[in-house]
């Protein structure tokens, strides 16, 4: 073996590979430690909008609906460790863009010992089932919430197709200043709507946008604002409507 040059020369190299791979170690364990550009603030701020700075740690709020000074100073408690050149910038984006109603986060460095972290928060636009939450682009998210919203229920693959049917939908409503309180898609892909006056209506699979117009425009002539809000509307005929 020792007159073996080759098999020698590689044995040096591997030594000599792992003696750099420890050395490194040590050193990059030296280095987190070293007081030079010690972190000194970081900055939280809500997208868009200006936010307060603060010492590591103490991770102010500012500018937030949804997000809490609580979780903001976890956050930076948890994950903001090392100095200025050190400390892990995915890591504390990942953590970050895990709180409940943070859609997106940013981080970078501010030189010389401060970090920006900017987060962008969900817009909510209505409940999805029981067990979710549906923001302004079509995603789902769980989280909180109080807010009187409108349900949406439907398959699992329809959250940004009944998004943009609501939207259509709320519009046409909008001359007979009605609200969707529940939207309703079968598996079948039929819609039902439920407005806040109590009245459902059924739309159907086809012309659906046609069918809700004609409803509108003969509106006031089959139920106008003194008479009783009708409690259901069967919209899924060629040239009419059934109203109960």
């Amino acid at each position: 073996m020792w007159d073996n040059h080759q098999m020698l020369g590689s044995l040096a190299n591997a030594l000599f590979a792992l003696a750099v791979l420890i050395a490194a170690y040590f050193l990059s364990k030296w280095v987190i430690n070293l007081p030079i550009l010690p972190l000194k603030a970081v900055s939280v701020s809500s997208s868009g909008h200006g936010g307060p700075s603060g010492s590591p740690g103490s991770g102010r709020h500012g500018g937030f609906k949804h997000v809490t000074r609580e979780q903001i100073e976890d956050t930076v408690h948890g994950q903001v460790m090392g100095n200025f050149l050190t400390v892990d910038l995915e890591a504390v984006r990942n953590t970050f863009g895990k709180l409940p109603w943070v859609r997106a986060a940013r981080v970078r460095r501010v030189w010389p010992q401060s970090l920006e972290v900017t987060l962008e928060e969900h817009v909510v636009l209505a409940r999805w089932g029981s067990s979710a939450l549906l923001n302004v682009h079509g995603e789902l998210f769980r989280a909180a919430s109080d807010e009187e919203l409108p349900l949406f229920v439907g398959p699992d693959d329809s959250p940004l197709e009944m998004l943009r049917q609501y939207v259509v939908f709320s519009g046409l409503l909008r001359p007979l200043q009605q609200n969707i309180q529940e939207m309703n898609l079968s598996p079948r892909r039929a819609w039902r709507l439920h407005l806040e006056t109590g009245t459902v209506v059924e739309l159907g699979r086809e012309q659906m946008e046609a069918r809700l117009e004609r409803f509108v425009r003969v509106h006031d002539r089959t139920s106008g604002q003194s008479n009783p809000q009708p409690h259901h509307v069967d919209l899924r005929y060629p040239n009419g409507f059934a109203v109960r």
